[in-house]
């Protein structure tokens, strides 16, 4: 279990010194990327497999971790590129798409991904043989044909596939060589020996502030699809976690600050009819107890610009 954070220590550094406490931390931050980009270099040259599955809940920074090993993987003479499952999404369809047991659409369920063309892709990329990645648009949940875009695979290159369902054994069965991550912010924050602010709560935050700006979502429709979202990570995420290489926190120590003037009015605002409305109303209190960091500190290739924009990574 990763070392847990303190907030009286997070509060002190972001009052005394937020500029030294965010370059310290993002410090931090990319010496766990090197040596997780090593690591893989390491695995792909000795199993004689190029194929990367790294997954996470939602909020965990998958995508620009991901990126971030493919520069570091660069960095050692590793060409590496990265695709995100995302893209392979399909329209939700009433007679084929999978629902709950109340009947709504199930779209944490991985039979929500197109995999028979997964799988065709694996292949083929495998083989460097040129396939071409659909493009998924969350905000009209259906697939833009027009956006789609070829790849091929070069010899000796590292394809990262990075997504929520990338570990679960639909996908990873016939790969056994691949190199398996599991990415979350996985620290809690304490005060007095007691866990002050969870680990879910700091991905709440993520998730909040990225959909607020970046996937069309207003902040009530993401806190209500919360409930939802976490059942599906228990469901369909969790159960695979512990099949990983390498488990990968992705948490920043100053991050709380930083997130804390984008999330306030989300969670000031919360109305009676949301589900797990007392886990979420209890977040505020304790949010109001962290310093402030401003987001200019937070340098262009930090995770965080994942959620609060104005990153150097595609998004």
């Amino acid at each position: 279990m990763p070392y847990p954070y303190n907030i009286d220590k997070i509060n002190r550094r972001a009052f005394d010194d937020p500029v030294g406490f965010a370059r310290e931390c993002e410090a931090i931050f990319n010496r766990k990327v090197e040596e997780t980009a090593a690591t893989i270099a390491e695995r792909a040259e000795a199993a004689r497999c190029h194929v990367v599955f790294l997954s996470g809940p939602s909020g965990s920074g998958k995508t620009t971790t991901a990126q971030k090993i493919c520069d570091a993987l660069e960095g050692i003479g590793t060409h590496a590129i990265t695709i995100s499952l995302d893209k392979y999404y399909m329209s939700p369809n009433p007679e084929t798409s999978p629902k709950t047991a109340s009947g709504d659409f199930d779209l944490e369920s991985p039979y929500c991904l197109d995999l028979p063309m997964l799988k065709d892709h694996f292949r083929m990329l495998e083989r460097c043989e040129e396939v071409i990645i659909p493009h998924f648009n969350f905000e009209l949940q259906a697939r833009d044909d027009s956006k789609a875009m070829p790849l091929k695979r070069a010899r000796n290159e590292i394809v990262i596939f990075e997504g929520i369902h990338a570990l679960n054994d639909i996908l990873t069965d016939g790969h056994p060589g691949a190199f398996k991550l599991y990415i979350s912010a996985r620290s809690d924050i304490v005060c007095d020996g007691e866990v002050h602010f969870k680990r879910t709560w700091t991905r709440l935050l993520r998730r909040v502030v990225r959909d607020e700006f970046f996937r069309g979502t207003g902040v009530m429709e993401t806190l209500r699809m919360w409930a939802i979202v976490r059942d599906g990570e228990k469901k369909y995420i969790s159960p695979f976690k512990y099949k990983a290489d390498l488990l990968f926190d992705s948490s920043l120590e100053y991050e709380v600050p930083v997130m804390k003037r984008f999330a306030l009015k989300a969670f000031s605002e919360i109305p009676d009819d949301v589900a797990r409305v007392a886990e979420l109303r209890a977040l505020l209190p304790y949010l109001l107890e962290f310093e402030e960091i401003e987001p200019e500190v937070v340098p262009p290739g930090s995770i965080l610009r994942e959620f609060i924009g104005g990153g150097i990574y595609e998004h």
